[in-house]
């Protein structure tokens, strides 16, 4: 598990743990290329490969704009942590996901980036999801023949920091269709966008 926070990362790391699960934490910073760096050397020294990789991190920090008043300043740091961090990682974590058996990327999206449901408000953060979609259906067909499954989730309104406490979908309900699809067998969905264990319109 990571976060760019240690102290929380930690504690939840320890919270987690105290129910029966055995995580271990390492501080990453998504947006930061020598933070990716220790994290592809932890895992590889660890572990020597990677099955599952699941990109959550994002922020959103537009809402209340249109797209005719955003500033550009704001896109630019949503674009760093929402696509390129995620594009980062998946090319430095990409080689030891080959060596697992099944692998798998599950990019965590949103509703706000299907383009045939498109609307407007927080323009920025619906563009750098659109964007990640596009990522995922990038590297889905470029992987093809390796093993490994990527696809992208709409986990819905969730009960996070980023969703607030008037999010109607709690964490469970909210990460179900991201396991589902990290761990689904062999020769299941790859490219696909789903909400609740079912494909979403781009």
């Amino acid at each position: 598990m990571t976060a760019r926070d240690t102290g929380k990362g930690e504690a939840a790391r320890d919270e987690l743990n105290k129910g029966g699960a055995e995580i271990l934490f390492h501080q990453l910073d998504v947006t930061s290329a020598e933070s990716i760096g220790r994290l592809g050397g932890f895992i590889e020294s660890e572990f020597g490969k990677l099955d599952i990789l699941v990109n959550n991190a994002a922020i959103r920090i537009d809402q209340g704009t249109s797209g005719e008043n955003l500033s550009i300043d704001t896109l630019r740091e949503m674009m760093e942590a929402n696509v390129y961090g995620p594009l980062a990682l998946c090319q430095r974590l990409i080689p030891l996901i080959k060596k697992s058996r099944a692998g798998r990327i599950v990019n965590l999206s949103s509703g706000m980036a299907s383009l045939s449901r498109m609307r407007g408000g927080s323009p920025a953060y619906r563009i750098t999801k659109t964007a990640l979609n596009a990522l995922t259906g990038i590297l889905a067909d470029e992987l093809q023949g390796s093993g490994i499954q990527v696809n992208s989730v709409h986990p819905g309104h969730v009960k996070t920091d980023m969703g607030g406490p008037n999010a109607i979908r709690t964490v469970k309900e909210g990460a179900d269709t991201t396991v589902w699809l990290a761990l689904f067998p062999e020769g299941g969905p790859n490219g696909g966008f789903f909400h609740d264990r079912k494909p979403f319109p781009w």
